[in-house]
């Protein structure tokens, strides 16, 4: 007598599957059968991980099958039961991608003051410099200085039509696009809004503008932990989290918590590294000579102590402070030692993002080549 498998499935059709309501056909819980000679193979996955559950399912797979199909003496029936095993790892908190943006990196520091506004507009325009599209999104919500450091505090995003939709047209600075709650409000205006309106603010930045084609969106979060790093975390997929800091230990204890607030299981958002600002000061009369105003080499050791890598540091200088305040960010001042240092730190973050794709899926992975102080990111 030849076995079927037909018959087989027929037979399964009078087993419910425990707690679930439906037949093991209808179900899907037969995973496969296979028949060799007088042998039948019968793989099932059922819900209830329980070993009464499973012994319970084997017993009365056997009993239909030679009761409906086959004598117990003619073949040999072996079945597998099994239940999926339950994942420990919490689910990681990531967004949807915006089409057309290829890499996304969160600024962030744990401790106001300590210049992360200035550090992400430079890492821009040193970027754009580089050749790379180039976004930025200020979500500094109470606090947005974008629109003054880049000269256009004055300026108002237009309303562009794409594919029968009103969008925002970001404004455009030393080749940055950039959006910034501070194009909305008045420059004494303050921005008194609870956690889900600035949220809701920050989402319609994101969403409801016209981007384009970006190798690189930068996001300057406020300092701190809170409701808009948790708000970024949900809307986008980041790429990678740089944290900026100074020296000094009240900053660098804030520092480490901004750390580890990507490092948490629920947001799992890789560190690229750590930027000491302040570094370091030198008057112009004593250019050999290092004050280390702030304590020395705070944040490098930090980097080594929770083993993330320390992208480098920026000197404390009069002129990157006057840079911000006139609107011409400090690292388009070619052939300064301030050019030189955030262009390094620059590379550095690139090299990051390039070692941080290697694990992405292939069908995803991008490719970052460095030529000759000029880079370009494409997807396979």
């Amino acid at each position: 007598m030849k076995i079927e498998k037909n018959d087989i499935l027929k037979a399964l059709e009078h087993i419910t599957v425990p707690g679930e309501g439906q037949n093991m056909v209808e179900s899907g819980a037969v995973t496969n059968i296979q028949i060799f000679g007088d042998e039948v193979e019968v793989d099932i996955t059922i819900k209830n991980p329980s070993l009464q559950a499973r012994k319970k399912t084997e017993v009365e797979i056997l009993k239909i099958i030679h009761k409906e199909v086959y004598e117990k003496a003619k073949i040999k029936i072996n079945v597998k039961v099994e239940a999926p095993v339950k994942s420990n790892k919490v689910n990681e908190i990531k967004g949807k991608p915006i089409p057309g943006i290829t890499n996304i990196i969160a600024v962030a520091s744990g401790k106001g003051g300590v210049g992360k506004s200035t550090v992400t507009a430079n890492l821009a325009v040193t970027l754009a410099k580089m050749g790379f599209k180039v976004g930025l999104l200020d979500a500094d919500i109470y606090g947005p200085s974008m629109p003054i450091m880049f000269d256009v505090a004055n300026e108002k995003p237009l309303a562009v039509n794409i594919e029968g939709k009103s969008k925002m047209k970001p404004v455009e600075s030393y080749g940055v696009k950039m959006l910034s709650i501070g194009f909305f409000t008045q420059r004494d205006q303050a921005v008194i809004w609870r956690g889900p309106m600035a949220s809701k603010a920050l989402n319609q930045m994101i969403f409801d503008a016209h981007w384009g084609d970006l190798d690189f969106m930068l996001i300057d979060l406020p300092p701190g932990t809170g409701d808009i790093h948790l708000s970024i975390m949900q809307s986008l997929p980041v790429t990678g989290a740089v944290v900026v800091s100074t020296p000094q230990e009240v900053a660098l204890a804030d520092a480490r918590k901004g750390v580890a607030m990507f490092q948490q299981d629920s947001i799992n958002v890789p560190v690229l590294g750590i930027i000491e600002n302040m570094a370091y000061f030198t008057p112009a009369e004593l250019p050999e000579n290092k004050y280390y105003i702030f304590g020395k080499e705070g944040a490098k050791h930090l980097a080594e102590d929770l083993k993330v890598p320390f992208l480098g540091e920026i000197p404390l200088v009069q002129s990157i402070r006057e840079a911000g305040d006139i609107g011409r960010p400090a690292a388009l001042q070619s052939g300064t030692p301030v050019e030189a240092a955030f262009e390094e730190i620059t590379k550095q973050v690139v090299m990051e993002v390039v070692g941080r794709n290697k694990t992405l899926p292939p069908t995803e992975a991008i490719k970052i080549t460095t030529m000759a102080g000029c880079s370009a990111v494409k997807k396979k």
